[in-house]
């Protein structure tokens, strides 16, 4: 299922929302221009840059020590929240923030929604870095802030209308569907897949790379609790 658009109007401008969107765009062609070219150089300076920013949890637990050169390990809890790995990774993160973002943004106001995305954030690192403390796999992008924004809207519009794209082999529509269903579903795939990572992980099977399940389990936990904490300033519509 991938979302298009859904049917809650906003009554001011998401430009927090449009700044990490162009933000993310922009730091993702910064990345894309550093593997221009066939060459080796190429392919090792784009690596270096994801090892120097991204988000490694050995580091951050001091499991493994950190270049003298490099920014301290809080740092690159930020700066990680702005990398992707490819255009769909980046593409599929800004969508989603794009057709969520703007109405929590419109609900907690501006700069508690950037206080609050940033939080979303910080939590989904952690839950990642508490499942794998000792991993020195660099973990970048944007997609555990995001899963904040979506558990809040899951909790402030769980009944709007989203339409989605549906494709299931030659099966393909755009219908709409609940809120509830289409993050409901979203979740639930997030928990199962971080399930079966965890038990292959612990079996000493698990992938070094892959998605960051967790991250994206803590940051959409993490979003809901936050959504309370800063006090919507329409909390009619948490009913």
């Amino acid at each position: 299922m991938l979302p298009l658009k859904d049917d809650i109007p906003t009554r001011t401008v998401p430009f927090v929302t449009v700044g990490l969107i162009a933000s993310n765009i922009l730091v993702f062609l910064y990345q894309a221009s550093l593997q221009l070219g066939d060459d080796p150089v190429a392919s090792r300076a784009a690596q270096a840059f994801i090892f120097e920013f991204g988000l490694i949890p050995c580091r951050l637990t001091g499991a493994c020590e950190v270049p003298a050169d490099f920014p301290h390990p809080v740092a690159t809890i930020f700066t990680s929240m702005f990398m992707h790995g490819g255009f769909f990774h980046v593409f599929g993160n800004m969508l989603y923030l794009w057709i969520f973002g703007n109405n929590v943004e419109d609900t907690l106001g501006h700069g508690r929604f950037l206080g609050f995305y940033l939080a979303s954030g910080v939590a989904a690192a952690l839950g990642q870095t508490l499942v794998g403390p000792s991993s020195a796999t660099p973990m970048i992008g944007a997609s555990g802030a995001v899963s904040g924004v979506l558990g809040a809207y899951l909790v402030l519009f769980p009944y709007a209308s989203v339409l989605t794209l549906i494709v299931f082999g030659f099966f393909i529509r755009i219908v709409r569907i609940p809120a509830l269903f289409v993050l409901g579903f979203w979740i639930i795939v997030q928990f199962l897949n971080g399930l079966i990572t965890f038990g292959a992980s612990v079996a000493g099977q698990g992938p070094e790379g892959g998605v960051a399940w967790f991250a994206h389990i803590g940051g959409f936990l993490a979003g809901i609790v936050l959504l309370y904490a800063l006090r919507p300033r329409h909390p009619y519509r948490l009913q």
